[in-house]
């Protein structure tokens, strides 16, 4: 098996160092390789996702990327990598699942739910331009039948396989803004009711984006997979992970056909870089999501396992309300493991 770490900025080297230590301990055969990208490469080279890298990743069985430090304002040249990734890669679905099974009070709502996100199109798409008189910014937003039509599907198989597993009321959410993006969201609900008439098996509903974020902020414990366009499904699926400890235990797969990333979603956070704090299990996550994928199941059930009790006895580090170090909360992982 090979692997491709992408450790990028920020904190994403020392959470991806303590993937690499426990993917290591669970697959000692795997062949891992790392590669350079990000802010800090632009700024090196002036390019964000050298081609050596993209060519590393197409070569790879897998890839872990760590976190990118993008800017906030217009940098000419620079176009964020990860998003280049997913569509170089034809990376169209990213997966974000939420479970409070280890921060829930005993009479809590059980939540297990999916963000499915389209990952190719959209707002993310780069078309933006200023107009001549340098007061007008024009973004375009592009939604096509075919990566409707495909991530639609993704997600009415994932919550297919989830009824396989046990999950009761097998729901797709079809998350849209159709009321005022006529045209655009439009098209993605017209082809998103079009594949759900194909799984007679599966509930559907429809949900306004508004109205989803204010329901996955209250109320949670009422969806299962939710399916959206690229920018609803970012900012979504943030709300989400609220209610599975927050972003630093927060971990997604960005999946094509044969071909996947993964990646902890809490970011580049230079607050506490170099500090030896940052959470290092939604990283950890990644590579039990990484070899779920590889069909190394027992694999990828002894790292969740380990890590879970980890999160649930500690050492736990700053941001769920412990001292302890990244170093401190990988060790204790693999001593998990080793038991």
């Amino acid at each position: 098996m090979r692997v491709c770490v992408i450790p990028g900025d920020g904190i994403g080297p020392e959470v991806l160092a303590a993937a690499v230590q426990v993917l290591r301990v669970v697959a000692p055969d795997a062949e891992v390789s790392e590669a350079d990208a990000g802010w800090a490469t632009f700024q090196r080279v002036g390019v964000a996702l050298p081609p050596e890298t993209l060519g590393a990743a197409r070569e790879a069985d897998a890839v872990l990327f760590g976190a990118v430090a993008s800017p906030s304002h217009n940098v000419p040249g620079y176009r964020s990598p990860i998003v280049a990734l997913r569509r170089e890669l034809d990376l169209y679905a990213n997966i974000r699942p939420t479970s409070n099974a280890q921060q829930r009070s005993p009479d809590g709502p059980v939540v297990d739910l999916v963000v499915v996100r389209e990952n190719t199109e959209g707002m993310y798409i780069g078309r933006e331009r200023l107009e001549d008189d340098g007061d007008t910014a024009i973004a375009e937003r592009q939604i096509t039948r075919r990566a409707s039509s495909r991530i639609v599907r993704a997600a009415y198989d994932l919550a297919r396989s989830r009824a396989a597993a046990g999950k009761a009321n097998p729901t797709v959410t079809i998350v849209h803004k159709a009321n005022v993006l006529r045209v655009s969201d439009g098209l993605f609900r017209t082809v998103a009711l079009e594949i759900a008439a194909d799984y007679p098996d599966i509930r559907t509903e429809e949900m306004l984006v508004d109205v989803a974020a204010m329901r996955l902020a209250q109320h949670p414990e009422r969806f299962d997979v939710a399916v959206t366009t690229n920018l609803f499904g970012d900012i979504l699926s943030d709300v989400a992970c609220i209610h599975g400890g927050g972003l630093g235990l927060a971990a997604s797969a960005n999946l094509g056909e044969g071909r996947a990333l993964f990646e902890p979603v809490h970011g580049a956070a230079p607050d506490i870089v170099g500090k030896g704090i940052a959470n290092p299990l939604a990283a950890i996550e990644c590579v039990a999501m990484l070899l779920e994928w590889r069909h190394r199941v027992d694999a990828a059930q002894r790292v969740r396992a380990a890590a879970t009790a980890v999160l649930t006895h500690g050492p736990r580090t700053p941001d769920l309300g412990g001292s302890a170090t990244t170093a401190a909360v990988t060790q204790a992982v693999i001593d998990h493991l080793a038991q």
